[in-house]
């Protein structure tokens, strides 16, 4: 699937309760990210904060099958919506 700037961001944004529902992900993410707590509703408003959920997830294989599993997607959509966002060839990685 080919993904839009706008719905990778709302893919994005769809894996940060899937996170939140795990309390060893979300130190991992805040560590990622340097963010606290409080600072992850403003960061939402953020548009580089969606590539961040994006290489946050794409960081260990099980983060992306369980999100895509949540999330009612193929696993290989997080790294065709982290495209959308950064470009084909962005981080090393090589569009399909």
């Amino acid at each position: 699937m080919s993904y839009t700037p706008q719905a990778a961001r709302d893919l994005a944004l769809r894996a940060l309760p899937h996170i939140a529902t795990d309390d060893e992900l979300v130190e991992a993410l805040l560590a990622m990210t340097g963010l606290r707590p409080q600072d992850l509703r403003q960061a939402v408003s953020d548009p580089d904060f969606a590539l961040s959920l994006l290489d946050f997830l794409l960081e260990d294989d099980q983060r992306v099958l369980r999100f895509a599993q949540a999330a009612g997607i193929r696993p290989e959509e997080v790294m065709s919506a982290r495209i959308a966002l950064a470009g084909p060839g962005s981080h090393g990685w090589e569009a399909d």
